[in-house]
């Protein structure tokens, strides 16, 4: 669905925007207009990059679970996980090189440490390593378990959160996060995954019916807007300080309610956007859908650009104002899209060869 390569592609924009920025420059660098609102809407990326993954699990793997063709669908998805792994770790050492020592970024290879830009591939690559065993038990599960599983992920992640691993820092920040280190716990990240799955058994059944479209698309967006009104009830005395916090991170790792309110909230709210226009084909979006249609390959690229090209070839590390940093998070952006573009076109005319 173009809807869903739409939805992938504004969550890869704004991570490229965020990446773009701070891949150049410190916190103390970026002027106030530059961190709210600017910097604070990427703050959205995440939570949406795990709600659309629970949906295209929903629409592409779940119909199968369970079915005869089910291992063949399972085996796919296995060799999915091993190449994001392998473009994590090729990843890893491309982010890295610049300014860590080698047995620093041989430590990280070996899960002693994590890299920051590129971690979020270590989280789906694992990820897919696991759930297409779990996916036919999901599917079996009566409706008010599918229901209760954000809520369930959420509890056992506060639960596991005081627990210390036997001292295994490393294990909690890769299953439930730990302070200090940037990573996206399998657990807490799963609640979102699930509100995706629940929303895609809708996406796959119902989305060809307008009306029908419209009126749930307007719920999720009005309850991504009821999310963020509690953040703003939460706050209303002096919100700009808490928007100022959550766009230095703050609450991110581990999530905090403030983090979670105000990231997953948005999420929605531009999630149920995207579904309610449909199959959008506005030109002014096509790039940004384009580059959502490949969403692992848009993600190397710009990390490649920015980490070989712009920080190391170039020496633009710290070198750039504000402003620059943004023309050339545009051109990276424009670039990515290019990149996307051409892959499509060797790809088409090796299957017309």
């Amino acid at each position: 669905m173009e809807a869903i390569d739409l939805a992938r592609g504004i969550a890869v924009t704004l991570m490229i925007l965020s990446h773009g920025v701070k891949g150049l420059l410190s916190f103390e660098q970026i002027p106030d207009w530059g961190m709210v609102p600017i910097h604070l809407i990427t703050k959205i990326s995440s939570s949406l990059f795990f709600l659309v993954f629970g949906v295209s699990l929903a629409v592409i793997a779940l119909p199968a679970a369970g079915t005869a063709d089910w291992p063949r669908r399972r085996r796919k998805l296995l060799l999915r996980a091993l190449a994001i792994l392998f473009a994590y770790k090729v990843l890893t050492v491309v982010e890295m090189s610049h300014l860590h020592p080698p047995a620093e970024i041989l430590g990280a290879l070996a899960y002693q440490g994590f890299p920051v830009y590129s971690e979020i591939l270590g989280f789906y690559g694992l990820c897919l390593l696991w759930l297409p065993f779990a996916l036919p038990i999901w599917k079996r599960l009566p409706l008010s378990a599918r229901l209760s599983s954000p809520a369930t992920f959420a509890f056992a992640s506060w639960l596991l959160q005081s627990w210390d691993f036997e001292g295994n820092a490393q294990l909690k920040a890769v299953l439930v996060e730990q302070e200090g280190y940037y990573t996206w716990g399998q657990v807490p990240r799963m609640a979102i995954v699930a509100i995706g799955l629940l929303l895609g058994d809708w996406v796959r059944q119902g989305y060809s019916v307008k009306r029908s479209r419209w009126g749930y698309s307007a719920g999720i967006a009005f309850a991504g807007l009821a999310m963020l009104g509690v953040f703003w009830a939460r706050h209303a005395g002096d919100l700009y300080p808490e928007l100022m916090a959550i766009a230095r991170n703050q609450g991110k790792h581990p999530p905090d309610l403030n983090f979670v309110l105000f990231s997953v909230g948005g999420a929605l709210v531009a999630f149920g956007a995207t579904l309610a226009g449909g199959d959008l084909r506005s030109r002014v979006l096509a790039p940004v859908r384009l580059i959502g249609s490949d969403a692992l390959q848009a993600f190397v690229f710009h990390i490649s650009v920015l980490f070989v090209g712009y920080r190391y070839l170039l020496g633009f590390w710290n070198q750039v104002s504000y402003t620059q940093a943004l023309v050339l998070t545009a051109i990276l952006f424009l670039g990515t899209a290019l990149w996307i573009r051409s892959l499509h076109w060797f790809r088409n005319a090796s299957a017309r060869a």
